[in-house]
């Protein structure tokens, strides 16, 4: 969850394989699949200890005190629990667990993210007390194996207590207590017998094992720390917003500024408004990367929860009467915004392929509408050389968002006689009759909207019978029924040889 770490291993090229580079991208799961295995081997863990804690009051030895975690037979095995270090710090370190994993549910992270966000920072606590937990002495181990082999003849115990010893014996050793067994004396004859019996020169002793959690844990906590410290430095200036859009189908659009601050496309920064939630932050994909020429760069955000409700009403002016006499720049002063990133994501990949498919559902566009900017600055620098964009939308004022910007690609692209650099398809998936977007300048758009969903398997053939023998890296950003069918798409063989690498969004 290092994600500056992880960003820089993707950018500086450290890792060259496109193959490597795509396993960085499964960070989030791995921190799923961790947290899954923490939480089935903690419920066996506390299921063996509460065995553990009846067997420490029953099983109570007067042979080996040492190894007795109990006071006393018979003690109340919840004062085990309850009244020990390991015992009450397992038992927050559980507590802590089930509000973490219950939290991190999908319902949970959907309905109210600020739960989700508050008990997931509990990590800290569990780690601290994992660290204390292990410091009670619970495990111990014979420290004098050497000495005392176990199995051993003990002459101190077991041949006064179980044996009828010889008379000289008796004479030699009346008060012997803790003097080993003297070698110039002979064995008794029934042990002579027995070649394997061996001589324990001491009583047992046993010790506490040394803790080793924080050997496994300080170097990962330590490196995460850091990257949080190194990120609230890099992030502790606001950015300067210059400029607020509202967009059709609840859709906001920020653009801002910040000193030294760079991007690739298709990464994606945190948004940070204290005014809104002083704990709470958000990630959003960037729709446009800051360039040699201009500073800017912006978000796309669907007004969905609570905290882009506010984030919107916070931003946009209520008042037209305000909007008619003062300047755009002094109608409203703008909260405080901070920008944590920019992180990478599978989208920066879509450029170093020749050719590649993104595909983009409703809102999910915005990691391509920086890719698009990108081109639009220029796409002769790049690896790709033929790029097929398919967007489905289930209104078709949705499409208005990033209409201007591809007309001006296509355009572009036209005027360098290159109109087959991309392939342009807008899907209309809800529509009562035939509905085109409003504007003469749209018309290039209104060619390629389409009416209804696409016909993936269809699509998949086509792109691969015109990119024989070719790799395609797949990209997608939307609902997941749509892309479990690129996945498993991908994965299919052709009979043209070609090949589908699938990537998905995936913020971590």
């Amino acid at each position: 969850m290092c994600r500056v770490l992880l960003a820089f291993l993707r950018g500086s090229q450290k890792v060259a394989s496109r193959k490597t580079r795509r396993l960085l991208d499964k960070s989030k799961t791995f921190h799923v699949t961790c947290g899954v295995t923490i939480c089935i081997f903690s419920v066996l863990h506390v299921a063996a200890h509460l065995v553990n804690a009846l067997n420490f009051s029953e099983n109570y030895s007067e042979d080996f005190l040492a190894l007795n975690v109990a006071n006393y037979r018979g003690e109340d095995p919840r004062k085990l629990l309850f009244a020990t270090v390991p015992g009450l710090t397992g038992v927050i370190m559980v507590l802590v667990l089930f509000l973490m994993c219950t939290a991190s549910t999908h319902a949970i992270r959907f309905s109210n993210y600020d739960i989700f966000w508050y008990t997931h920072n509990l990590f800290f606590v569990f780690y601290m007390l994992l660290l204390v937990h292990v410091s009670g002495g619970v495990l111990k181990y014979q420290s004098n194996l050497e000495e005392h082999p176990p199995g051993c003849f003990n002459p101190n115990k077991t041949l006064r207590e179980n044996m009828t010893v010889p008379k000289a014996f008796d004479e030699t050793f009346p008060d012997y207590t803790t003097e080993p067994f003297p070698e110039d004396l002979s064995v008794p004859e029934p042990f002579v017998q027995s070649n394997f019996v061996r001589i324990c020169s001491e009583e047992p002793k046993f010790q506490s094992h040394f803790p080793e959690t924080w050997f496994w844990i300080s170097g990962p906590l330590c490196l995460y720390c850091v990257e949080r410290l190194y990120r609230y430095i890099r992030s502790n200036k606001p950015v300067t917003i210059t400029s607020v859009i509202s967009h059709p189908s609840n859709v906001l659009e920020v653009r801002m500024m910040k000193v030294n601050f760079k991007a690739r496309p298709g990464q994606y920064v945190i948004l940070h408004c204290p005014r809104v939630s002083a704990l709470e932050s958000h990630p959003f994909t960037l729709t446009m990367c800051p360039t040699d020429t201009k500073a800017t760069f912006g978000v796309h955000l669907k007004v969905v929860g609570d905290w882009t409700e506010r984030f919107r009403d916070l931003l946009l002016l209520h008042s037209s009467q305000d909007k008619e006499i003062l300047p755009i720049f002094q109608q409203r002063r703008y909260p405080k915004l901070y920008v944590d990133g920019p992180f990478g994501s599978p989208f920066e990949e879509s450029l170093n392929y020749k050719v590649s498919l993104c595909v983009a559902g409703g809102i999910g566009v915005t990691p391509f509408a920086s890719v698009l900017n990108t081109l639009l600055d220029g796409w002769k620098s790049y690896k790709l050389r033929r790029l097929y964009f398919i967007w489905v939308c289930r209104d078709i004022e949705s499409f208005r968002w990033f209409a201007d910007l591809l007309c001006m690609l296509h355009d572009k692209l036209w005027q360098e006689n290159r109109p087959d650099y991309i392939n342009i398809q807008l899907y209309l998936s809800q529509t009562d009759g035939i509905q085109k977007i409003i504007g003469e300048k749209y018309q290039a758009l209104n060619s390629r909207l389409l009416i209804g969903r696409p016909r993936w398997k269809l699509l998949f053939d086509e792109i691969a019978k015109c990119n024989r023998r070719k790799t395609v890296g797949v990209f997608c950003c939307g609902p997941n029924k749509i892309s479990k069918i690129l996945h498993k798409l991908s994965n299919i063989s052709n009979s043209y040889g070609t090949r589908f690498e699938y990537n998905k969004e995936s913020f971590s």
